[in-house]
């Protein structure tokens, strides 16, 4: 914890070198035989390095939900959803994985905007993995 005089220059420099966050997690496939990987990915755009500056972190997600298609990001519920839809993943293993599981529910209910992406890290299966069919 720095001291609360010094976190403002903290928090600009650190919105200077950051150049990316990922989270990933291994999950158990449908098929019992292999892991899919599920990837939480924070590009540092403009506008995320403006929120950091600000100390306005809180709005950092609604930025990583809006900034999927042109930069890259995507949450953990946005992971969690491709999968799915993809066969990866049963809902009861996304559901148990996800820290806003109502959230994620209606992602899944609407299935409005995950579409499959090809190369990007929600729909990449881990090495091992075996995709199911169906």
């Amino acid at each position: 914890m720095f001291p609360a005089h010094q976190q403002p220059q903290i928090r600009a420099q650190l919105s200077l070198v950051l150049e990316g966050i990922m989270c990933q997690s291994l999950l158990q496939t449908i098929s019992g035989k292999g892991r899919a990987m599920i990837m939480e990915i924070l590009i540092p755009n403009p506008a995320v390095r403006n929120l950091i500056r600000e100390d306005k972190i809180h709005q950092v997600y609604s930025s990583m939900q809006s900034g999927q298609e042109k930069f890259g990001m995507q949450t953990f519920n946005q992971a969690l959803a491709t999968a799915y839809f993809q066969k990866q993943i049963s809902l009861e293993v996304a559901l148990q994985r996800s820290s806003n599981q109502d959230e994620l529910q209606e992602m899944i209910n609407r299935g409005a905007g995950l579409t499959n992406r090809g190369g990007t890290p929600g729909s990449t299966m881990a090495r091992g993995a075996t995709p199911t069919k169906g």
